[in-house]
Parts: structure tokens; C-alpha cells; sequence
């Protein structure tokens, strides 16, 4: 395994050193890897008649892992938990970005419900993500909206049952009596009940009482202590939105689940563990069923986000390979002619919502009569774009002409740490500048860095020889993705009017 900190690095991280929170997670394999290694193909191709195969490792889910070996990363931090020191606001950090991110992502399945105007309503979601008065939609915020009056209704009709249990009770006040209760009183001195009760006239006898501690109220209670956590994390990822209705929404329902919280506590009522398998009440009662529902897919969204955390390399291409999308679609003369079905996954795979065949999308520019693909993760990269390490590319080709097509690689790094634009931009035109070398029918002369946003949104460009690298800082909210989302069109139209070389 050659382990790399960067696609376009030109070495390799040293056997005894491990991957650090600057690096991109990122290795070589030739020839085929050892199956105990954490990793996801990225890219198969071929370069001067040598296989190359590029993998993507995952964020550890603990603080060192091997495997490869990865040190210093945070782990995800726990739900609920206000940070404490550095490390840990480093980690919400890292939490926050992500969960922005896939925000964006998961506004996809939400306009696959219209095929024909795809694009045009997830360029709507992610224009209302550029105001962070306007907070993202989230699985809290739902049920904010849905269950507030559930649990209104259940608070004034919390099931209750009778239990028996035996008690010394006054002789007056009997009504039931199980054989214990017959075995105790036989067993007393005396000759009559009144003998037997003794100077207290008290006998064991069976009373009913009322007990709240049933299978569906500790579900209650379970769920209301961790949607209030998952509410207080995500008021704390908004602090700009107070002044929204979602924002007030979320608030005034976490107020709701404290109180009911504290009111369950009162009575006693405990803390179901997962899994539960529901009984009768959880099934055929419509509020509890609705909150046994929304219990498990909190749960799930837990599960989920572990797996997310790892992978979050993952989400960040697509996240930009949309992007791409998204500001070609935007351009006056482009017209979709081509689009791979999008299969929306029920829970991400390996850090990906979705998958479609390659092309994602093919653009025809009308008067300027080029046509443009967009790939990503291609079968069949082409040499040039093996050696770039590129798993995301566009393909332009001039039908009016015979040359060869051109391609554009792009870059989606993805680390811990924040990636230094003018460092990647020099590296990345050198990289170029030394594939100009090999002779072979393809033309990669051009090249674009897509990397998260960490505080603002930036770019970066070289331009030297017929060759250009631009480098771009993305954020998924706010100003930050309203600056990258220029910088992405701006790009999309120099590359796309440049004279074909």
C-alpha cells in the first residue's frame, strides 16, 4: 500500500508513519490490497501499461485506529455532549460540516420527485441554504412540526394500569384477598379476624394500584430524552436562525419534551433500551405508535451518522460533483440531453445516499455547439486522468471538430484539517505540467480543486503555458455557499468557452 496525503501528491506518507488529520485518507494499490484494510475503491485505470487502483480509507469511529494506521482524529462526538476544550470544538466543527453537507445531499431525493425539473429544484433548496436565517430541514424539525400535538394529547392520557400488590390494609377498607393473603391471616394468633388483626386491626389483602411504568410509556420516555438531545444539537448548528419559525418550532418542542421528560421521571417511569419489540399498545394506539416510529428513526439517524462520519470523504464528491451540476445547468445555452437514473439509497452506503450509471449528466451547448459530460467515479478514467488521481471529471467534446475530446480533471480532497489552496493550486499545476509529458490521444490540460470550506469561501487560480488550475473553497450554508457556488460557475464558464486545444 502506497499511502498518500494528497491525490496530486508526487510522494508517498513513509511505511512507519500513519495518516494524520491533514491528510485526505488516500492510497495506491499494485498489485491488489490486503483484504484487512478499511477502504472503498475510488478509481481503477491504467497508467503506461501499469494497473493503478485508487482507494479511499475512513475517518476512525475511535481516537487511534490501525488498519491503516490514523492518528489524532477526533472521534464523532457524542449526541447531546456541549463541547469542553479545543478537541472537541474541533470535533463539532467537523460534525456541523458534515451534517450541512448531507443536508445538501438529501434535498436530491426530495426533487427526484419531480424527474423532469430535478436540477431546478435542488438549485431552489440549495439557494434557500445560502440564508442561514433559514435553517436546513432535519428529521427534528419534522417531528417538531408533527408530533408536537401528539404528545399534548398523551400528556392528558398517559396509559396508567392496576397492579396488585399486597398490603396490611384496615380491616374496613378490604375488598380482595389472593391466598398469600389467606395463608398470612390463618397463620396470625387469635380466633376471629378481629383477633387476627392485632392492636393495629390491620390485615394483608390485596389493593390495586395505579403504575405508569409500562412498555409504552418507557418508550415515552426514551424518545423524549432523545429527541430533546437531538434538538439541542441542532439549535446549537442554527445560532444564526433564531428569528426563523423553524428555529422557534424546534425550540418550543424541546421545552415540550423536557417537561414531559421531568413529568415521566416523577412517576416513575423508566427508560426503554432498543431494541423493543412493540407490544399491542405500541401498535394499535395511534400516539404511541407515532412515537414508537419517530423513536426508531432517531435511533437509526445515530446508526447512520457513524457510518456517515467514516465516510464522509464520500458525501463531500458528491456534494460537488451536484455543485458541478448545478451551475452547467445554469448556463443560458445549456440543455440537458442526457441524465442517469439516480437510485436514491434507504441509508447511505459506505458514505453515498446515491448512485447512478456514468455519465451523471450530459450538457449540449446550443450555440456554441460543444457537448459536456459530467463523471464521476468513470469505469473507465483513461490514463491521464489515472495519473492525476481525478475521480471526478469533465469530458468536452467538439462534434464539428475530429480532434480528440478534452477533459477537466477535478479534484474533491477532503481532510480534517483546512486544505491551503495556494499550496494545492502550485502542486496540482505541476502535476499537469508533467502529464503534458506523455504522448497518448487524450488532452488534460486543465483542472479545478473542489475542498470544504472550513471558514470562509476562497479560490485560487494559475494560469501559465495553455494550462490552468483552479483551486475552490466550498461551504454547504450560508455565505460560504453562495461565494464557492459563484466561483464554481465562474469556472464552469471559462472552462466551457475556452478554445478547444
Amino acid at each position: 500500500m502506497s499511502k498518500l496525503g494528497r491525490p496530486w501528491s508526487g510522494s508517498y506518507i513513509p511505511d512507519t508513519q500513519g495518516f494524520s488529520r491533514k491528510d485526505c485518507l488516500l492510497s495506491e494499490y499494485a498489485p491488489a490490497p490486503l483484504d484487512r484494510e478499511e477502504r472503498v475503491l475510488l478509481m481503477k485505470g491504467e497508467f503506461l501499461r501499469q494497473d493503478r487502483s485508487l482507494y479511499l480509507h475512513p475517518y476512525p469511529k475511535r481516537a487511534d485506529a490501525a488498519a491503516p494506521i490514523r492518528m489524532g482524529f477526533p472521534v464523532r462526538p457524542k449526541l447531546g455532549n456541549e463541547p469542553r476544550d479545543d478537541e472537541e470544538r474541533f470535533a463539532h466543527a467537523s460534525l456541523t460540516r458534515m451534517n450541512e453537507v448531507l443536508a445538501r445531499i438529501q434535498e436530491l431525493e426530495e426533487a427526484l420527485d419531480d424527474p423532469e425539473n430535478v436540477w431546478s429544484r435542488l438549485r431552489e433548496a440549495w439557494r434557500r441554504a445560502e440564508n442561514e436565517e433559514d435553517p436546513r430541514m432535519a428529521e427534528i424539525v419534522k417531528q417538531a412540526r408533527d408530533l408536537t400535538p401528539v404528545l399534548k394529547s398523551l400528556e392528558a392520557r398517559i396509559r396508567r394500569v392496576l397492579r396488585r400488590n399486597r398490603e396490611l390494609t384496615p380491616i374496613d377498607r378490604v375488598q380482595e384477598m389472593d391466598r398469600a393473603s389467606m395463608v398470612w391471616l390463618s397463620r396470625q394468633p387469635g380466633r376471629t379476624v378481629v383477633e387476627r388483626a392485632g392492636a393495629s386491626q390491620r390485615i394483608l389483602s390485596t389493593v390495586r394500584r395505579e403504575n405508569f411504568d409500562t412498555l409504552e410509556n418507557r418508550v415515552l420516555h426514551a424518545y423524549t430524552k432523545l429527541a430533546e438531545a437531538v434538538a439541542r444539537e441542532w439549535l446549537r448548528e442554527h445560532p444564526r436562525a433564531r428569528e426563523s419559525a423553524r428555529y422557534k418550532s424546534v425550540h418550543t418542542y424541546r421545552k415540550l419534551l423536557r417537561a414531559f421528560s421531568r413529568m415521566l421521571a416523577e412517576i416513575d417511569v423508566g427508560i426503554a433500551a432498543p431494541p423493543v419489540t412493540p407490544n399491542y399498545v405500541l401498535m394499535q394506539d395511534r400516539g404511541y405508535r407515532q412515537t414508537f416510529k419517530a423513536w426508531e428513526r432517531l435511533l437509526r439517524r445515530e446508526k447512520t451518522l457513524d457510518e456517515l462520519w467514516a465516510w464522509q470523504a464520500q458525501a463531500w464528491t458528491d456534494f460537488a460533483v451536484l455543485a458541478i451540476v448545478l451551475a452547467l445547468d445554469e448556463l443560458d445555452e445549456s440543455e440537458l440531453i442526457a441524465q442517469s437514473p439516480v437510485v436514491w439509497n434507504e441509508e447511505a452506503v459506505t458514505g453515498r445516499w446515491f448512485h447512478q450509471d456514468r455519465p451523471l449528466a450530459v450538457f449540449w451547448l446550443k450555440q456554441t455547439g460543444r457537448i459536456v459530460e459530467v463523471q464521476s467515479r468513470p469505469e473507465t478514467p483513461g490514463s491521464l486522468l489515472t495519473a492525476a488521481r481525478a475521480h471526478v471529471a469533465l469530458r468536452i467534446t467538439d462534434p464539428q471538430r475530429e480532434d480528440v475530446s478534452r477533459r477537466v480533471a477535478v479534484w474533491t480532497p477532503h481532510a480534517m484539517e483546512e486544505i491551503n489552496l495556494t499550496e494545492a493550486v502550485d502542486e496540482c499545476f505541476g502535476l499537469v505540467n508533467q502529464i503534458q509529458q506523455v504522448r497518448i490521444g487524450e488532452v488534460l490540460r486543465h483542472g479545478v480543486i473542489i475542498a470544504p470550506a472550513h471558514a470562509r469561501a476562497g479560490s485560487e487560480s494559475r494560469n501559465s503555458g495553455g494550462m490552468r488550475v483552479d483551486g475552490i473553497a466550498l461551504g454547504a450554508s450560508g455565505e460560504s455557499l453562495a461565494r464557492g457556488m459563484e466561483a464554481i460557475r465562474s469556472f464552469a464558464r471559462s472552462e466551457i468557452y475556452r478554445e478547444a486545444q
